[in-house]
Parts: structure tokens; C-alpha cells; sequence
């Protein structure tokens, strides 16, 4: 769909075990070509708190807008992308469940990632990923010091955000991209693949671990400048 502005505006939501500042690297590339870039701190108490949060940030944006999801956060795009001031959704190594479908659901058929071992309960229903998971199964190919900082700033999530289903997904209305994270120890690449195929995304692979964005932000930056390039015609 023709556009008659070009698209300036980026809203990005993070995943499960993480926080805004993992986009840090993208967003000061992205703001250097001129975007107009927002991270979303979305709570992670629920998938409805979450998918409230992205709409909040969507509707204070001028113009259209090109919105991108990390893991769990390519479900809150499925949902919250249906808005209809997004014309384009990035997926970096993200669930693209389609309507009624948890992370659960889509990920049978695929060997469970390393990554899930390191999962340690909380109260009230709340998970963390264990210092052991973020260096092994969650930023292997990081610095130590950019693990310690994930490990610090690392938000509670609810366990229920797995079994959260979409009521509509907007990737079937909305042109899609995908990155595979090919050594990806939180969701299997071949489970990323099939989903990119799934969505009909335009697919870009990178030998990189789960937080694809801090490990190799310049060619995830360049993706969503493309998705921003190509919905402004």
C-alpha cells in the first residue's frame, strides 16, 4: 500500500528475561539515519498489559510506523501490528504464532532449546533466566560485560506470557521480515525458519546467538531500514 509520507517512525518491543536497553545498540544507529525510534518497557506481567503498552506507544507516533519484535515480543507485534498506523513488522528471532496459537503450541515438533534449562521460578508465577542461561543459552557470543548487564537489568516475567494467543495476526495483513539467529539456544533456528516461512517474511540469517540485536546491530539496524524503505513506496 502506497504511502503518502515515508515511514520515519520505529517501535520496538523487547522479549521474556530482558528490558528496553537491549535495543541500545539499533536505536542509536537507527536514530543516526534520521528515524524516529521508541523502545517500548513493556511490563512482562501479562500478555494484555504488554500488547497495551505497544499500543500506547503507537498511538503518540506521527505517521506510520514500522514495528519490531524480539522472542516473545514478535507475539505482542502479532497483536498490537494489527493497528493501523503499522505498515510493516520486523521479527528479530521472534515467535510469529498466528491467532489462537501460544509459544507453546508452535514450538511443538521442534527439540527444546538448551536455553529453557536455566529457567528458575519466582514467586507469584514470575520466571528469571539464571546467570548460567544468560552466558550459555541467552548471549553466548556477547562480552562478559554485556552479560553482567543483561543478568543486572533483567526483568521478572510472567510465566503465563507462553501461553499468551494472539485474537488476530497481523502478519497476514502486514508485509513481514524475519531474522534467524543461527545459533540461537533459546529458539531452535529451525524453528525461526519455518516461522519466517510461515509469514512469508523476507528472511535474513546471521550466525548470531538469541539477542541478535546487541551481537549484530548495524545488519538488524539495515533490515528495519529496509522494511522502513520498502513500506514507504
Amino acid at each position: 500500500m502506497t504511502q503518502a509520507v515515508p515511514v520515519k517512525n520505529i517501535v520496538l518491543v523487547h522479549g521474556a528475561f530482558a528490558d528496553g536497553s537491549s535495543w541500545s545498540k539499533v536505536i542509536s544507529l537507527l536514530q543516526a539515519s534520521g528515524y524516529k525510534v521508541t523502545s517500548v518497557g513493556t511490563p512482562l506481567t501479562s500478555f494484555e498489559d504488554d500488547v497495551a503498552a505497544t499500543r500506547r506507544a503507537i498511538a503518540v507516533q506521527n505517521g506510520p510506523v514500522i514495528l519490531v519484535g524480539h522472542s516473545y515480543g514478535g507475539v505482542v507485534i502479532t497483536e498490537a501490528g494489527n493497528d493501523p498506523k503499522v505498515v510493516g513488522l520486523v521479527y528479530v528471532a521472534a515467535f510469529a504464532p498466528d491467532a489462537g496459537q501460544s509459544i507453546g503450541e508452535i514450538a511443538q515438533g521442534f527439540p527444546k532449546p538448551s536455553g529453557l534449562d536455566h529457567l528458575d521460578p519466582l514467586a507469584d508465577g514470575f520466571l528469571r533466566l539464571s546467570a548460567e542461561g544468560i552466558e550459555s543459552g541467552f548471549a553466548q557470543d556477547l562480552s562478559k560485560e554485556e552479560k553482567a548487564l543483561l543478568a543486572a537489568v533483567q526483568p521478572q516475567t510472567a510465566a503465563s506470557l507462553f501461553e499468551a494467543q494472539p485474537t488476530q495476526a497481523a502478519w497476514h495483513n502486514k508485509p513481514s521480515w524475519y531474522i534467524v539467529a543461527a545459533n540461537d539456544h533459546m529458539i531452535v533456528p529451525e524453528h525461526e525458519a519455518s516461522m519466517a516461512r510461515q509469514i512469508k517474511a523476507i528472511t535474513t540469517t546471521l550466525p548470531s546467538s538469541h539477542v541478535v540485536m546487541l551481537s549484530h546491530p548495524q545488519e538488524v539496524a539495515q533490515v528495519i531500514e529496509d522494511a522502513a524503505t520498502a513500506s514507504s513506496q
